[in-house]
């Protein structure tokens, strides 16, 4: 039980973490798409494209982040019951 919630709050710590960098990234790629549509140039594009793919990354961390911290929560959940029982 204890290493659950141990696992739990380190969880939830990397998601804030995560999740001020996704917000961050998030900006970055919003700025490298407009600059590749003004620019119009080969080099703007490969920006664009790279910091779409490190969004895409980032965004699949978060959601992977998001799923095990519900899943701990209802192993969680579930010792609690049968130790009520």
């Amino acid at each position: 039980m204890r290493r659950g919630s141990q696992t739990l709050r380190e969880l939830r710590d990397e998601l804030r973490i995560t999740s001020e960098q996704l917000e961050f990234i998030e900006g970055e790629a919003q700025e490298k798409e407009m600059r590749a549509m003004v620019a119009e140039t080969a080099d703007a594009a490969l920006e664009h494209h790279e910091a779409q793919k490190n969004l895409e990354a980032i965004q699949k961390y978060h959601r992977h982040l998001v799923s095990s911290i519900a899943e701990h929560e209802i192993r969680q959940d579930q010792l609690l019951d049968k130790l009520e029982s």
